[in-house]
């Protein structure tokens, strides 16, 4: 009879059992240890070192967090985030090996770009493979990004980082010639045109599956609002249906496994308010070409106050989209639009979504900037159908619109995606701000209206915001309201108020004192 092998005591020493914490450490493994855990004490871990933590074949990399508390994880036990704990795949009381992690090789790369050096196209590929796989913690994510905008990135890196990121996940393929795209690189509150856009766009026939981001650091993305109206994280098998039968969809990127590393390099920009030019490039055109887009509008707005503010700045841009997309065989047109103020009257998911319905409804009280600015990037999209004659887009798209054909494509989708079972409405704490003296609105802050809404809540809080009563050009009287603040929690609505009297976003003047757009429609 064969004896039954001894494990070493080193073997029995690394081991230790797995407990689910049920903590969001969003897109980032981290394990808990014990402070008086003999593996912690003998392999003299370190808070925040990073470990790796094997069992069934799989292995993860995580950063390790020390607790003291046993009632929170015991002296041999392992505690794991979430995301850890998922990504490990394993139950709960099972036995896990842990040993020190050796540091991402890629790590080499990111030290060259803090120094300046430019990097190529293996360099690039190994720093989105060691993110991927989560060998980066977010310090070390934060490293790269903050060294790929303050130092810069040329053109060619630019189009290396985007070929990384498209390779880090799936791509789908169409099996169409022509599978078209809008997408605006932000900066703008309430400028929720592409929910117009893509049941527009598909109601003419032709193939948009628009898959988008949450918010980076704006009060709402596009599916932060049409998560409102209907689920959005569709699994790949499930976008690549509804999308066959309808023609079109608003997803979010996130589950569909497109580029997911964006997502992930988006989860440590959001809060350090991180947006470099190169970094937006690349993840806008990784995940349009990952969704099988063969052309894209893209929308670049100009402002005082937008994330483009000089007509030179938004022609650089331009030219840095131009020049990946011709590298990437992806035809790409860019317009430069009105950014001097929000679009629509809504900042926040509810209120925002509340003027796309009204829009598609043709609401007489819908904001007809946001009808108007919709119409004609529809109608360039429209245009990239080679049936359809230059300059005749914006009266097919207009048709689309009025006839109700675009409502009830949007109803389509929302079924088909799975219509939201949670009614939500704008928060019920409201203030108004008012004018401080009679005058004309002549700007607008987009940065402040945004930061405003956010402190009010939003966009995790769906019904937050801020609600505009007054746009550029609107005569006003003293003490005439603003706009309305609307908040679900106190601490959000002091925090939104205190934020409004140091700084309300206005400007009142004369009409003179109103800036010129530049607009190319």
């Amino acid at each position: 009879m064969r004896a039954k092998q001894k494990t070493s005591p080193k073997t029995e020493k690394n081991r230790l059992k797995i407990r689910r914490l049920g903590i969001d450490t969003y897109h980032e493994n981290v394990a808990y240890l014990h402070r008086e855990c003999e593996l912690y004490r003998a392999e003299r871990f370190q808070a925040l070192s990073k470990v790796e933590i094997c069992a069934n074949g799989n292995r993860i990399l995580a950063v390790i967090n020390v607790i003291d508390d046993s009632s929170i994880v015991t002296t041999n036990e392992l505690g794991l985030s979430e995301e850890a704990f998922e990504r490990l795949s394993v139950k709960e009381g099972q036995l896990v090996k842990v040993e020190h992690a050796e540091p991402p090789v890629s790590m080499d790369a990111v030290r060259r770009k803090i120094s300046g050096e430019r990097l190529g196209q293996e360099d690039f590929d190994i720093i989105v493979s060691d993110i991927t796989q989560s060998r980066y913690s977010k310090t070390e994510i934060s490293a790269f990004l903050v060294a790929s905008g303050q130092t810069g990135m040329d053109r060619d890196e630019i189009l290396y980082l985007t070929q990384s990121m498209l390779q880090s996940g799936e791509q789908l393929d169409w099996n169409e010639p022509l599978v078209v795209d809008k997408h605006c690189i932000g900066g703008i509150p309430g400028n929720r045109t592409s929910m117009l856009v893509v049941p527009i766009v598909a109601a003419h026939g032709m193939l948009i599956p628009k898959t988008s981001s949450r918010a980076i650091t704006s009060p709402a993305g596009t599916s932060d609002t049409m998560e409102v109206l209907a689920n959005v994280k569709l699994e790949i098998e499930e976008l690549h249906n509804i999308v066959s039968k309808h023609r079109g969809c608003l997803a979010w990127g996130g589950t569909a496994n497109l580029s997911p590393v964006d997502d992930i390099l988006i989860s440590v920009e959001r809060p350090l308010g991180i947006d470099s030019k190169g970094q937006m490039v690349a993840s806008i055109l990784s995940k349009k070409l990952a969704a099988g887009s063969t052309h894209l509008l893209i929308d670049i707005p100009v402002g005082a106050t937008a994330k483009v503010r000089s007509m030179r700045e938004a022609l650089h841009l331009r030219k840095l989209f131009e020049f990946v997309g011709d590298q990437l065989n992806i035809h790409l047109e860019v317009i430069i639009t009105d950014g001097r103020q929000p679009v629509g009257r809504g900042i926040g998911p509810v209120l925002e979504a509340r003027d796309v319905m009204q829009v598609l409804q043709n609401d007489p009280l819908a904001p007809y900037d946001l009808r108007q600015k919709s119409l004609r990037l529809a109608g360039r999209v429209l245009e990239f159908d080679p049936d359809v004659r230059g300059g005749y887009g914006y009266s097919i798209a207009r048709d689309i619109l009025d006839s109700g054909r675009a409502l009830h494509k949007m109803n389509e989708i929302i079924d088909a995606q799975g219509a939201q079972t949670t009614k939500y409405s704008p928060a019920s704490l409201t203030c108004e701000i008012t004018a401080p003296k009679k005058g004309v609105v002549t700007a607008i802050d987009n940065l402040q209206m945004a930061h405003i809404a956010s402190f009010a809540g939003a966009p995790m809080s769906k019904g937050s915001g801020v609600d505009l009563l007054k746009k550029v050009g609107d005569s006003v009287q003293r003490n005439e309201p603003l706009y309305r603040i609307h908040a679900e929690f106190l601490s959000d609505y002091m925090f939104a108020q205190n934020l409004c009297e140091r700084d309300n976003g206005y400007t009142i003047g004369k009409p003179e004192d109103i800036s010129k757009a530049f607009v190319e429609f």
